[in-house]
């Protein structure tokens, strides 16, 4: 459960902060390469980019001078995390490092938070909880400060009962299970939550579809979070749909599942895109024809099917790559001229949990940066969690509330629209 014993008085003081900064200052010099800077705060106190200007206001907020018993000498504010940068689910961890290096560079071009740059730091934790604990010590002995998390949820897991031990804040970009907010004071996410993704899919497919199959991964955090949540609302709503699963070691033949749920109209799949590849691929050799529906971990399976899959494939995501949103279509140009390749959407996700530390600093009025992380991380929750505090990114209009949870409008997209 969270306890926030610090935060009461640190919002009184940061609503005071917010009102000297609105009041004066100059235009945000970040402002012109993304507005998700932008909406940071509703009375403007993140878009003058001077939260900190005035040393005795920052001090009214939070004495960052003190350090604590942290000794890294850092000469820019360091932000860690560990995601998968090999293995099956690379995809994802490449794409957050991708997207929160790029908005790193972004700020860092535009000078940075008050002349102060951003240093970014991604370990690879191969999706295991193990290697994401190795990760941590390793970025936070290099002197992490704040942080975007892990990738995934068993990693986040891990990750945040070590960060919780040392006061450091993340905000996982893309690790959805309840477990991963609930496993510290200072853990938050920009990604939807398991729960909400698995109610979602059972109002969407119940409302169109009659029937229905699921397959699911029994041995995972993610799929068995979201899964859960259906299952509950399926009950809920009374309607009946025909169940299968799979596990770790059973991940790469679905002729079975398939052969069961061959004559549905609609198969749910709160899974990764590699599977989701595969159980396409299924599809074909067994003349299923059922619309494919997933959740935010099939962003992705484009690349693991070809022109043989010709079953409608739906997901839940924030963010659409096709959208004329100006944000977006910023973000996609810059990103297509850095890499190379489209962005997904972890690649958004990533790039937003970066903006989200940059604003929340500004608008606590960080101004030493060698600050112990505990320091900062309880002056961030304070910023995050403010009444005031709106982030407008590219996967949405986006709040928090003291439990981490981020609150923003889902959208469901075609692949290949």
């Amino acid at each position: 459960m969270k306890k926030f014993s610090k935060i009461i008085a640190l919002l009184l003081c940061l609503s005071m902060v917010a009102g000297f900064a609105a009041c004066g200052g100059t235009e945000d010099p970040t402002q012109p390469a993304t507005d998700a800077i932008s909406d940071g705060n509703a009375d403007d106190a993140l878009t003058d980019g001077n939260a900190a200007d005035d040393d005795d206001n920052a001090d009214a907020a939070f004495d960052f001078s003190e350090v604590g018993q942290y000794t890294a000498d850092n000469t820019e504010y360091f932000i860690g995390a560990t995601g998968p940068l090999t293995g099956d689910t690379s995809s994802y961890g490449i794409s957050v490092q991708q997207g929160a290096q790029l908005a790193v560079d972004e700020i860092n071009a535009a000078g940075g938070l008050n002349g102060v740059l951003f240093k970014f730091d991604m370990k690879d934790d191969k999706s295991t909880a193990a290697d994401a604990s190795t990760g941590y010590d390793a970025l936070y002995e290099a002197g992490m400060q704040i942080s975007i998390g892990s990738v995934t949820s068993g990693s986040c897991e891990s990750f945040a009962s070590r960060a919780d031990e040392d006061g450091v804040f993340f905000i996982t970009p893309s690790a959805s299970a309840a477990s991963v907010i609930e496993a510290s004071d200072y853990a938050f996410r920009v990604c939807f939550g398991d729960p909400d993704q698995g109610i979602l899919a059972a109002e969407e497919l119940s409302a169109n579809f009659e029937n229905i199959g699921a397959i699911y991964d029994n041995s995972d955090p993610y799929s068995t979070g979201i899964y859960d949540a259906f299952k509950a609302k399926m009950a809920e709503l009374n309607v009946s749909y025909i169940e299968q699963s799979f596990d770790a070691e059973n991940n790469r033949d679905f002729s079975t599942q398939i052969e069961a749920l061959k004559d549905c109209d609609a198969i749910f799949l709160p899974i990764y895109y590699t599977e989701a590849g595969l159980i396409a691929k299924t599809c074909v050799s067994k003349g299923c024809d059922a619309l494919l529906f997933g959740c935010d971990g099939l962003d992705g399976v484009a690349g693991q099917i070809d022109e043989t899959v010709t079953n409608t494939i739906k997901y839940i995501t924030p963010f659409d790559v096709n959208s004329e949103d100006e944000l977006v279509v910023d973000f996609v140009a810059a990103y297509t001229d850095k890499y190379g390749v489209a962005p997904d959407q972890f690649a958004a996700d990533g790039y937003d949990a970066i903006y989200a530390i940059y604003n929340a600093m500004l608008k606590a009025g960080v101004d030493n940066v060698t600050v112990a992380p505990e320091v900062l991380g309880d002056a961030v929750v304070a910023a995050i969690t403010a009444e005031d505090f709106v982030l407008k990114g590219l996967t949405g209009e986006m709040t928090w509330d003291t439990t981490g949870a981020c609150t923003k409008v889902p959208v469901i997209v075609t692949l290949g629209e």
